[in-house]
């Protein structure tokens, strides 16, 4: 989904009976990453069924404000894309 609705769809989600879901930052989402690993450069055990696409973040390009970060977990590297493309959505819970 595009950037917008990525951010939309968190924060309206109810799963497990919770409500608090967000769009990770930049450095959340990158934190998930395995190095040692690739296709998905995810550790599978606890993220079964991870594809090895691009994922948004809610993080802002600071230069660019129409693009958003993203970590992209082929490789598991950052980079930042048109806020209008539209990739993979990983939700999680909490206070930033």
């Amino acid at each position: 989904m595009i950037w917008e609705s990525a951010i939309t769809y968190c924060e309206g989600l109810s799963l497990g009976s919770y409500t608090d879901w967000r769009l990770p930052n930049t450095k959340e989402l990158e934190s998930i990453t395995d190095n040692t690993k690739y296709n998905p450069s995810i550790d599978t055990t606890y993220f079964p069924n991870t594809a090895s696409s691009y994922y948004w973040s809610s993080t802002t390009n600071a230069s660019n404000a129409s693009y958003a970060w993203n970590v992209y977990f082929y490789y598991g590297y950052v980079s930042s894309h048109y806020k209008s493309d539209s990739y993979c959505v990983r939700c999680v819970r909490g206070g930033q």
